[in-house]
């Protein structure tokens, strides 16, 4: 697997949205850039102009170690990852069959590592060196570095894995176009992204920790993702919520970045601190949610004898 040479690239060239080409406005701005909102298909990005570097400068050593927006320590989720991994592994066995899989943003490759454990064949693709370098050394699992919007291969995929990366691609287009290249008539893709319709993100507004621009850059419905994967010739064949836990070692970074310089997040300051750094705590879902989709091909059958 080998990636093309790093190119500047706009992740906008204008302030048409990416999902429909409609026109948008500015809504709020948040960490210092402007959250923009399309008229039409009500579709929410970041205005930033992106390319392959920043890509480097996000997904650095301090976005997995650094605590803020990150991780404090992301190898020490390990187990809760892997077991995620697991999770969907079973969700997809109710679907097809396993088969081969690209994971998208594999990070140290814990979500690669439990698929795998559920009998699919794994690669991955990674835009850290050193997450890739420790999926490689000390899992022996296949991951490159890369963006999936530089992808050159000669593969095709029975599925493209992307689990929360979705709103981090510096140009989605281009990285959706990539990914259907690569997976094969009938294949599928799962997509696990934040729901900006959510009771949680309605009820936050402008504060809902999801929008966390630049590292951030788009916020989907159900109904806009579902728009977007068709532009691309797939359709939904099911959608929930996913089961998610994280570390009390991430909650703390996450809830100390997210509320540290308000009274809310001083009061609680002492509140936050007693929580146990290894404890694995229920990440409140509601405003996740997952979506398999399949690539239009209509003489595949899905294990439950849906038709593309």
């Amino acid at each position: 697997m080998k990636s093309i040479q790093s190119h500047s690239h706009s992740l906008i060239s204008n302030d048409n949205c990416p999902v429909c080409y409609q026109s948008s406005q500015r809504l709020f701005q948040k960490h210092g850039y402007w959250i923009r909102h399309c008229q039409a298909c009500k579709h929410h990005f970041a205005e930033v102009t992106t390319s392959p570097v920043h890509v480097n400068q996000v997904y650095s050593e301090e976005y997995f170690y650094g605590g803020g927006a990150g991780y404090s320590n992301y190898l020490t989720e390990a187990k809760i990852l892997r077991k995620r991994g697991q999770w969907y592994g079973r969700l997809l066995s109710r679907y097809t069959q396993p088969g081969t899989v690209l994971d998208v943003g594999a990070a140290a490759g814990f979500i690669l590592q439990g698929l795998i454990d559920c009998g699919w064949q794994g690669k991955g693709i990674e835009p850290n060196p050193d997450m890739v370098n420790y999926a490689c050394t000390h899992l022996g699992l296949s991951v490159d570095v890369g963006t999936l919007e530089q992808l050159q291969v000669e593969e095709r995929y029975d599925l493209i894995n992307m689990i929360q990366v979705l709103g981090h691609f510096f140009d989605i287009r281009q990285a959706l176009q990539v990914a259907s290249l690569h997976t094969k008539p009938g294949g599928f893709w799962l997509i696990e992204t934040s729901s900006r319709e959510s009771f949680t993100a309605r009820i936050l507004g402008n504060n809902w920790h999801m929008y966390s621009p630049p590292s951030v850059l788009h916020w989907f419905s159900p109904s806009g993702l579902q728009q977007l994967a068709g532009q691309f010739g797939f359709y939904e064949i099911a959608r929930g919520r996913p089961a998610k836990w994280i570390l009390g070692s991430h909650a703390k970074s996450v809830l100390r970045y997210k509320l540290g310089s308000s009274s809310i997040g001083k009061n609680f300051t002492e509140i936050i601190n007693i929580i146990p750094d290894h404890l694995p705590l229920p990440y409140p879902a509601e405003d996740l949610f997952w979506v398999l989709f399949q690539k239009r091909n209509s003489t595949t059958t899905t294990k439950e004898g849906k038709k593309g």
